[in-house]
């Protein structure tokens, strides 16, 4: 280990299970049972929110709930399993978020241990798509009074987070022999004209967040080279700061009779609050958070860094899901401290 340093093999251990466990979104159904397991042996109410057909989400209750930590088990694809060496975890969900997960689960047993009661724990499904688990868990709140959500923050208390607008367009065509272009019409430049026109849009700017960007993530279309394309589609996701009304308008008037679009996905930015001692970041990142407004005060802290999810090179430093505990387990206590005064 490096520097000699002694870690909780515990820690670790439960970190590689749940790695090896595949949940990409639409699949967490193996990981939500195992975590129910798990809890319910160690004497936490436990009880599963379906979120549709063989998927759920996981709450587990000590006492009436003040503060919970939450986080999410699915991953994006593809699934890749658990290896490590002295400093790290690797595999698809390392950082985000089974070694999150695994750090609160931790914090939470040493809470029991210490004699702290009164808080839950909220692991959620489909975080990495359209946040349904939030929704449905935001349907049954517990009377928390803040939520803690676990995210790759680098251990730091993120202070505010990008939110998020996806548009889906669909540019309609002729199809046509390509030797006669004039008697076709093509939806693939409908589609490029009306991009083009959506990347040299002005953006809105926040002075805490930074400015709005905008990802052209999926384009398609098309049947052959030498056939005038009659259809052509895309897939943009804009990360917002502010001023998503006008924002939308903007689309709107820029679009309207060029193609036909949906807004598919419309999470808000949020700002949190700051606590003294914690090191603070703003994250560019949309979490779970805006679609658990009941669950109480937001804040937004977890170990890893968001520049390696979702790569074939994610990760986790060990050193830093220790820290994690920590940092969990002195937020908990801080924040019912707050209440109780």
């Amino acid at each position: 280990m490096p520097g000699g340093k002694q870690y909780p093999m515990e820690l670790f251990e439960l970190t590689r299970t749940l790695v090896n466990i595949e949940s990409v979104t639409g699949n967490e159904k193996a990981c939500a049972a195992m975590l129910r397991d798990y809890l319910a042996e160690r004497n936490f109410r436990v009880e599963l929110q379906p979120v549709g057909p063989d998927r759920s989400n996981v709450l587990a209750l000590r006492g009436t709930p003040e503060v919970v930590l939450s986080t999410h088990i699915d991953t994006v694809p593809p699934f890749t399993p658990a290896s490590e060496d002295d400093e790290y975890i690797y595999g698809r969900g390392s950082c985000d978020a089974k070694g999150i997960l695994a750090a609160q689960v931790i914090a939470a047993e040493r809470l029991v241990s210490e004699g702290v009661e009164d808080f839950g724990l909220l692991f959620l499904a489909g975080e990495e798509t359209l946040s349904d688990g939030a929704y449905v868990a935001n349907q049954s709140p517990c009377g928390s009074k803040y939520l803690i959500n676990g995210e790759p923050t680098e251990n730091k208390l993120a202070i505010g987070s990008k939110g998020i607008l996806r548009i889906d367009l669909c540019a309609r065509g002729r199809m046509a022999h390509s030797a006669y272009p004039h008697l076709g019409e093509s939806a693939v430049e409908k589609l490029l004209d009306a991009l083009h026109d959506l990347r040299r849009m002005p953006l809105p700017v926040d002075p805490e967040l930074g400015p709005s960007t905008l990802n052209i993530g999926v384009i398609s279309g098309g049947r052959a080279a030498n056939i005038v394309p009659d259809e052509a589609r895309a897939q943009v996701l804009i990360r917002t700061v502010n001023g998503a009304d006008a924002l939308r308008q903007n689309i709107q008037r820029l679009l309207d009779g060029r193609c036909e679009y949906e807004f598919v996905r419309e999470t808000p930015a949020l700002k949190m609050e700051r606590l003294d001692g914690f090191e603070t970041d703003v994250v560019a990142f949309t979490t779970d958070l805006p679609n658990l407004t009941r669950w109480g005060r937001p804040l937004l802290l977890g170990p890893g860094s968001i520049n390696v999810a979702h790569t074939d090179h994610e990760r986790v430093r060990k050193a830093d899901l220790v820290r994690a505990v920590d940092l969990y387990c002195r937020l908990v206590r801080e924040l019912k401290e707050r209440i109780d005064d």
